[in-house]
């Protein structure tokens, strides 16, 4: 069935609820603001990170509390320990774009430590509307022929070679807000869940917010690749048919929250230079539950579920938080082995309710690393920044002089012998499984596509190789090193806890 609808506006012409008038951030609900107005002043200093500063709410306050050390001192919480090590004094939000400047003056630099790294992306924008600069356009006032461009896509958006990157440009850089209150609308769960609309759009706003657009790859798009992803995955007619509106309400979500503010870096980075999420989270999952509270986060500051009955919000916050863990690279063994066992014994039985979220749990998996199996195009594109941000990360040890991260030195690796490797050693085994448990034309074009993009990148490689043995021999020694790498299986590993290695390719 077609469904097309006028892309939502926020009804600022009528009055607006006084919970929403209450908003303590960088977006201003009130009849004199625009969507992404100026906050108060005032406000500001009640507002630290993505939840609400309210002591009413223990686990808001918690999390809000990791981010200033005056307010957990306040509250009888130790102020975060830190290492004498020289890197730790920097804050690691702004080391990309002062990576080749000289230290900030000092007065500036206590303001810095103030904000946290939950609300920076908002304290940006905030600042920067203080400070009178120019805003961004928004989406319901730019030319009609974008809009109804991106509706058409709308439109083809259950196909395999959805372009999320033309999309994004069409959208205004909006693709996450859009695409993800899209599906919500197409599957009725808007009305099915009596979800308030405004709540509904602060809440997509907010995450998109929380996305760090600096980040080369874990950013804002990323996740609507992956919400998009998703979609096509609960398409499938072993889903489809199974899963409940619960199901996939929570399966779109975490496709679209799965990655909310991640820093640029990876889980051992943030272990080495002993970072307060790693020791808050005892080095486990670090970045995929700090994902998973700044979502519960989000939705207790926006109030998306506070119509529901209490156990009904608390049951679908864990089920968010189970579905995000899941997609943790470092426990991608215990998943594989664990759907292994199920499709050799063949007893998936999609009625019972655990069996049907360890299905959303590996489909969410299949969706977050799913770039190989992107048609080349699009997964040539993908390669390419997570490439940028592993190198990124590798810059910034390199200058603090801290050991760099498998994958992530630029002098002696490649974007093609990095793919390879991933595709060798994590996508590949990952999705001829899913084409086990879902065999159909999408999962064939998948793993068809994983196969032409592989050898894509191999062609590339032998290209390099044959161009630096013709420059001179210091550069022949680039397909040795992915040699020993993809033979060891280093890069499947790579001693990232988290999903910092996604790449790939292919289409339906």
């Amino acid at each position: 069935m077609e469904v097309c609808y006028q892309l939502p506006v926020l009804p600022l012409d009528r009055p607006v609820p006084k919970h929403v008038l209450s908003r303590r951030g960088a977006i201003s609900f009130s009849s004199s603001s625009s969507l992404f107005g100026a906050p108060d002043p005032r406000q500001l200093s009640q507002r630290r990170g993505a939840i609400s500063y309210d002591s009413s709410d223990q686990t808001a306050l918690y999390i809000r509390m990791l981010g200033d050390v005056r307010v957990r001192s306040q509250v009888g919480f130790e102020p975060e320990r830190r290492s004498s090590h020289q890197y730790l004094c920097i804050d690691f939000r702004t080391l990309h774009a002062r990576l080749g400047c000289g230290t900030a003056e000092g007065g500036s630099a206590p303001e810095r430590r103030v904000h946290r790294l939950l609300s920076f992306q908002r304290y940006l924008h905030s600042s920067r509307l203080l400070r009178g600069l120019p805003q961004q356009i928004p989406l319901h006032i730019l030319d009609e022929d974008y809009t109804g461009q991106a509706r058409c896509m709308l439109e083809k958006v259950g196909n395999w070679n959805f372009d999320i990157f033309l999309f994004n440009k069409l959208t205004n850089g909006n693709s996450l807000i859009n695409l993800t209150f899209h599906l919500l609308n197409q599957y009725g769960l808007i009305e099915l869940f009596q979800l308030d609309m405004v709540k509904l759009w602060r809440f997509l706003v907010m995450v998109q917010e929380d996305y760090h657009n600096d980040n080369p790859y874990h950013n804002a798009v990323h996740a609507a690749d992956v919400t998009q992803a998703m979609y096509c995955f609960l398409q499938e007619p072993m889903l489809s048919k199974s899963l409940t509106s619960c199901d996939i309400l929570l399966g779109l979500l975490a496709a679209a929250t799965h990655d909310l503010d991640h820093p640029g870096v990876n889980q051992p980075f943030l272990i080495k230079t002993n970072h307060y999420l790693a020791t808050l989270y005892r080095n486990t999952s670090v970045l995929e539950n700090h994902h998973w509270k700044s979502a519960v986060g989000l939705l207790r500051e926006t109030g998306l579920f506070s119509h529901l009955p209490p156990e009904d919000s608390r049951n679908m916050e864990a089920d968010l938080g189970s579905l995000i863990l899941a997609t943790d690279i470092s426990r991608q063994n215990d998943y594989l082995s664990r759907f292994r066992r199920h499709l050799d014994q063949d007893d998936l039985c999609l009625s019972n309710a655990s069996h049907r979220h360890f299905v959303l749990q590996m489909a969410l998996k299949c969706a977050d690393i799913c770039n190989p199996c992107r048609p080349w195009e699009l997964s040539k594109q993908w390669s390419e920044k997570v490439t940028e941000e592993f190198f990124q990360q590798g810059d910034i040890e390199k200058k603090h002089k801290l050991e760099i991260s498998p994958v992530c030195d630029r002098a002696s690796n490649t974007v093609g012998n990095i793919q390879i490797g991933f595709m060798t050693y994590v996508a590949e085994p990952l999705f001829v499984e899913w084409a086990r448990f879902s065999d159909t034309r999408l999962s064939q074009t998948m793993l068809g596509h994983m196969g032409l993009n592989k050898a894509s990148w191999g062609s590339l490689q032998q290209e390099q190789s044959s161009a630096g043995e013709e420059t001179g021999p210091g550069a022949a020694n680039v397909d040795d090193t992915a040699a020993r790498r993809d033979g060891t299986g280093h890069v499947a590993t790579g001693g990232n806890g988290s999903k910092e290695i996604p790449q790939g390719s292919r289409g339906c």
